[in-house]
Order: structure tokens, then sequence, then C-alpha cells
């Protein structure tokens, strides 16, 4: 059982290989060929883990701030999920917290990039975090506000957009998770 499971495992590894070998080889328009390019240098991975990366460190260590800390209270304040936590934390605590959880998400990563199981949980991590973020959307006093002069007309203030990347993160959070889970098991499977 296991020396079908390691042979069909290094059987994906190298149709993984040989597709995206078949699909630069066998690209013919300059746009398919572009794609294809993209693809091989892994461009996609690369922007968005680092841009990951500096998003939840720039973020994580802003909230370490005063003017951060004040800054969160009506978001967290208004959230169905996590409105307890400057409750028990207060607000300068409680944004510490929220701070060094998104900066061990960043550290996470970055070992990723080497531990490929440490950008798991570090990809697990944001995406509860930004799910938590993405509901405060709907919840936030001012996010959602209507249009002046068109009755029954709404939509997302300056505030609103804000939040909204947390939407897009928590995408962003799950391919990682995806990525990485697979360069995981590939490593799984070496291994045995």
């Amino acid at each position: 059982m296991n020396d079908s499971y390691t042979n069909k495992a290094g059987l994906a590894e190298k149709q993984d290989l040989f597709s995206s070998v078949y699909l630069s080889r066998n690209a013919k328009s300059h746009l398919t060929k572009l794609a294809a390019w993209i693809n091989d240098r892994n461009i996609p991975f690369l922007i968005t883990s680092i841009g990951m990366i500096i998003l939840l460190l720039w973020a994580g260590s802003y909230k370490m701030t005063a003017p951060g800390a004040e800054g969160i209270v009506p978001l967290v304040s208004n959230s169905p999920l996590i409105w307890w936590h400057f409750k028990l934390f207060g607000p300068y605590i409680g944004a510490d917290i929220i701070g060094l959880t998104e900066i061990t998400a960043a550290i996470l990563i970055i070992a990723g990039y080497l531990r490929p199981k440490a950008g798991i949980i570090g990809g697990l991590i944001a995406s509860l975090m930004f799910f938590i973020t993405s509901t405060m959307v709907i919840t936030t006093p001012g996010a959602i506000i209507s249009v002046p002069g068109i009755h029954g007309m709404r939509y997302m203030s300056f505030l609103g957009l804000f939040l909204f990347k947390d939407v897009i993160s928590l995408g962003v959070s799950f391919y990682l998770i995806s990525y990485f889970g697979q360069k995981a098991i590939l490593s799984e499977n070496q291994s045995q």
C-alpha cells in the first residue's frame, strides 16, 4: 500500500511537471506564451506571498501603536465575532495581540519558503483573521452608505473599501495554503 501511494505521488509530481512543460511548449499565441512565461516563473505565488507578508508585517506593527490601536476600536467593537476582544484585553493590549498575530502569520509564511508546513499554518492564521475582518464590511457603521439623492442606492464608503480588501486577502490566504500544501505533500512523498 505504501509503495503504491509513493508511486502515485511520484507520478502526480511528474504529471505536474509535464503539464507545466507541456503548456509552455504548446503555447501558440503571444497571449498564451505570456501566460506560460508567467506560470513558469511562479510569478503569481511570488507576488501574492510577498504582498501578503508586507501587508501582515506593516498592519501588525501599526496596530501596536496608539493611533493603530485606537483606529481599530470601532471595527472590533462592532464585530459579531470578536466584539468581546477589547472588553477582555482593553484596546491597547487587544490591538497588540492582533498585531502580534499578524506578524506571526507573516513570519510563518516566510518560513514556508523553506518549510512548507509552516506556510500552511501562516496561511491558516491569515485565513481566520481575514474571515473575521471580512464580516466587518457588513457590521461596521459607515462602511456601506446611501448615495445622496438616490433613494435606496447604497455603496461602500472609503472605510468599506478599506475593509473589503480583507475579502481579497482571504482568497490570497487560501491560495497560499493550497500552494504550501502542494509543496508539503511533495516533500512528504519524497522523504518516503
